[in-house]
């Protein structure tokens, strides 16, 4: 059994004994931290949370737990139900709601579940935010509410739809393009809730051919769930054999998007970002921010438009929405197909992605490869390096930063989230895994086997 505590909320196994994987005492124990760390920031204030889930099994046990909960602490709660990430997101923007919920367990296997935490305005708490609940979740000081205080629950049952409309309302997003275009796009929806929320954008856009893959919302994932090419030849095959023009896979949570080509092939989770940049830089010029772990393409795509500039972000969501703020950036994410658009809310969203590459590939009036071909090509490479548990591995990749800073051939050494080392024709990222001995090596270049080289370079050095 396994329970993760993040950056990206509390995740778990369901089942096993309390502490050792994400079970009922576990949920009530985190959600009353968090209702706790709430009332802690707003004194005096009744609250109001909303909350949403995918179509996991473990989902409408997990959502009771969590609702429940909240009422036992005095606040209130919008119900959302089957929801999406971006979804639940946004109701806590348009619903002025002074945090979130959001039951899922992203990309992982059906035994796993998780809580992702909201602030108010509808994105991740920070990291220094996320130890106080921790803290408080350990705290013997935890208090519910008197009968006379307990919180009441609205259920809203138009949250998706509502998501749709603003979507379609974007000055970016051109529904008379996408509906002349006459797309025949296929979607895997792993089973989730995307399977209610993609098809019924795509015809709300005016994309009448819609071949639906896994799009039953059971949990019942067809395949697993993480969106990467090994997982996805079920629609590949979809695709050539219904002769359609795309292709579109997200994850149970819908914050992640993939593309497949016409021929079946990938288009790539990191392109995925590159090719929605390229658009909204086109139309409305501006920076951009990416994680550092993410495809340099992105970055090459940014220095075509005059006086744009490209950062980088340390590896984690609510790291790339904060560096976005502070550069102004028009569109960043994350090269695991997480668009964010700031016209929209601050948040990984595949509806948003889906909108907008619909319009650049209606605009452009190329077929999918053909687009793809326009990219810069990058190949990234991901490689371990096992340690002994007795290493200081903070103090290992201060000495690999120490090596490379300044080195014939290097152009930058950053240590803001482990040790990255940009080349010239490349780069390497090292970082030390939370939870085992091992450092994970990330490189990046034109080719396979240039990538692998980056990467044993530097390994041999660790």
């Amino acid at each position: 059994m396994s329970l993760i505590k993040s950056i990206s909320g509390i995740r778990g196994t369901i089942g096993g004994r309390p502490g050792e994987g994400l079970s009922p005492l576990d949920v009530v124990k985190f959600t009353t931290a968090f209702a706790t760390f709430l009332k802690n920031a707003n004194p005096g204030r009744r609250l109001r949370l909303a909350v949403g889930r995918d179509a996991r099994l473990s989902g409408p046990m997990v959502d009771r737990l969590v609702v429940g909960t909240l009422v036992g602490c005095g606040v209130d709660v919008l119900e959302t139900g089957l929801s999406t990430t971006p979804t639940t997101e946004m109701s806590v923007i348009d619903h002025h709601c002074d945090g979130g919920i959001i039951i899922t367990a992203s990309h992982n296997p059906k035994h796993w579940n998780a809580l992702k935490l909201l602030n108010a305005r509808g994105e991740f708490i920070s990291d220094a935010e996320g130890k106080e609940v921790l803290r408080l979740a350990e705290s013997p000081d935890l208090l519910y509410a008197d009968v006379d205080d307990l919180g009441n629950v609205t259920t809203l049952d138009d949250e998706i739809d509502r998501h749709i409309q603003r979507v379609l309302a974007l000055k970016l997003v051109d529904t008379d393009a996408i509906r002349k275009a006459n797309f025949k796009v296929a979607v895997d929806a792993v089973n989730s809730t995307g399977g209610i929320a993609i098809p019924r954008l795509l015809r709300a856009l005016g994309v009448d051919n819609v071949v639906e893959l896994n799009c039953d919302p059971t949990g019942h994932f067809a395949h697993n769930p993480e969106p990467i090419p090994q997982n996805l030849t079920q629609i590949s095959d979809c695709v050539r054999q219904n002769h359609c023009d795309l292709g579109i896979v997200v994850d149970p949570d819908v914050d992640r998007l993939a593309l497949v080509c016409e021929t079946g092939d990938m288009f790539g989770e990191e392109y995925t970002l590159v090719s929605v940049a390229d658009y909204v830089l086109q139309h409305t010029p501006g920076n951009t921010v990416s994680n550092l772990s993410s495809s340099r393409a992105l970055r090459d795509v940014t220095q075509r438009y005059s006086g744009c500039q490209y950062n980088a972000a340390a590896v984690g969501e609510v790291n790339v929405t904060t560096l976005m703020r502070q550069t102004h950036a028009v569109i960043g994410g994350e090269g695991n197909g997480g668009v964010i658009y700031p016209e929209l809310h601050y948040g990984r969203d595949a509806l948003v992605g889906v909108a907008l590459f619909l319009t650049l590939l209606a605009k452009r009036g190329m077929k999918t490869c053909e687009l793809r071909r326009t990219y810069p090509e990058y190949i990234i490479s991901k490689n371990r390096k096992d340690l002994t548990p007795d290493m200081d591995v903070d103090a290992l990749l201060a000495k690999v930063a120490k090596l490379y800073n300044g080195m014939q051939g290097v152009e930058k050494v950053t240590t803001i989230d482990g040790v990255k080392i940009d080349f010239a024709d490349g780069w390497v990222h090292l970082r030390k895994s939370n939870t085992e001995p091992i450092i994970r090596i990330y490189s990046e270049a034109a080719t396979e086997t240039r990538a692998n080289e980056l990467a044993q370079q530097v390994m041999e050095q660790i």
